[in-house]
């Protein structure tokens, strides 16, 4: 009781200062291609080379100063370009609209800008461009990668306090390209976990609850990822390394590997992009420095294997809880698509996205 009575206190007397909505959603963005950009440097790698480029470049003054050739620091990938663009539909439909989603993806791989494409998605936008209907364009099972799951972030934007709106629309979203319901239910919980921070004050976030929540949402479509979701409680009292070793094995059965996922290899060296292990260390990674976006990051990257993805994931959610003032603005400031849709142009389009918001 007195603990209780002690934490109101201070909350009165020394209140914390939750950033304005659009900042929120501006630092969810920023945080996404951010995360990203880092994670791309080393995509693909062990995760001792990855825990090398933590302790070495990350956490030291020279974050920022390698890239991945031929692209210098700053680069963002497929997980920030498909973000951006399911932003852009929202926007130019004036709401959210998954025809036009499929057709804006299948325009932007058609017209090879894509960098770092994923195989489903890949697969997804062929058929979409010969003009097969979005319903019917996605990759069936086994193959459950992440693609749905790390452009998902903008759905928890749009309907952050509409439950069964968002469950429906990041459904759908993820049908676009993939129909494995693992693959679906990531996207769901990547983009409820963006809205349950949104809803909550800084500094109040209830973990549990969150774990919960996600893990209710989810069990309807995929209820083995519900389970593996609710081992969040468990591996939360766990340091990075214990968690890592058993988040890797998540969604595997025993003797066996049905993720179709062959970018690489599926093992416990890394998180693969097998949609299981790569959003139960997304959301990991932020619970785990819920208060601190680059601790974040730099434990979503800490894994090894697909880190530009899990560091999107981890970036959007903690960047929406925190807000833009969080991120390293010089860093953020490199950010860039080939040359285009840099930090200036991303917060524009937040910016009409929020105006768009405010007069629904």
């Amino acid at each position: 009781m007195f603990t209780e009575w002690l934490n109101l206190w201070i909350s009165l007397v020394f209140p914390i200062r939750t950033p304005p909505a659009k900042e929120r959603l501006a630092g969810s963005l920023i945080g996404l291609c951010l995360g990203d950009a880092l994670g791309f440097v080393v995509e693909g790698y062990s995760r001792e080379i990855c825990q090398e480029y933590v302790d070495e470049i990350l956490l030291t003054d020279k974050a920022g100063t390698i890239g991945r050739s031929p692209h210098a620091f700053g680069q963002y990938t497929d997980d920030s370009q498909l973000t951006r663009t399911l932003i852009e539909s929202y926007v130019g439909c004036r709401g959210f609209d998954p025809g036009d989603y499929a057709r804006r993806i299948a325009e932007l791989f058609s017209e090879q800008r894509v960098v770092g494409r994923g195989r489903a998605s890949t697969a997804a936008a062929v058929r979409l461009a010969k003009g097969v209907p979005w319903q019917q364009a996605g990759v069936p099972a086994p193959y459950a990668g992440n693609g749905a799951a790390m452009r998902a972030a903008p759905i928890g934007w749009m309907f952050a306090h509409r439950q069964d709106a968002l469950i429906q629309a990041a459904q759908d979203q993820a049908r676009i390209t993939h129909t494995d319901p693992r693959a679906i239910a990531g996207s769901v919980a990547i983009a409820g976990a963006v809205a349950l921070v949104l809803r909550t004050t800084k500094g109040r976030l209830k973990r549990d609850a969150m774990i919960d929540t996600l893990a209710r949402w989810v069990r309807p479509i995929e209820p083995s990822f519900a389970a593996d979701l609710e081992q969040l409680h468990v591996l939360l009292t766990r340091d990075p390394a214990d968690a890592h070793w058993l988040i890797s094995r998540a969604g595997r059965k025993s003797g066996d590997d049905e993720t179709g996922t062959d970018r690489w290899p599926t093992t416990d060296d890394i998180i693969s992009a097998y949609v299981v292990p790569s959003v139960l260390w997304s959301l990991y990674s932020f619970l785990h420095a819920p208060e601190d976006y680059w601790h974040a990051i730099c434990v979503a990257i800490s894994g090894g294997g697909d880190t530009d993805t899990t560091a999107a994931m981890t970036g959007a959610i903690s960047g929406a809880y925190l807000g833009l003032a969080a991120i390293p603005r010089p860093l953020a400031e490199r950010l860039n698509d080939c040359g285009t849709w840099d930090y200036g142009a991303l917060s524009a389009l937040v910016d009409t996205f929020s105006a768009l918001q405010n007069r629904a």
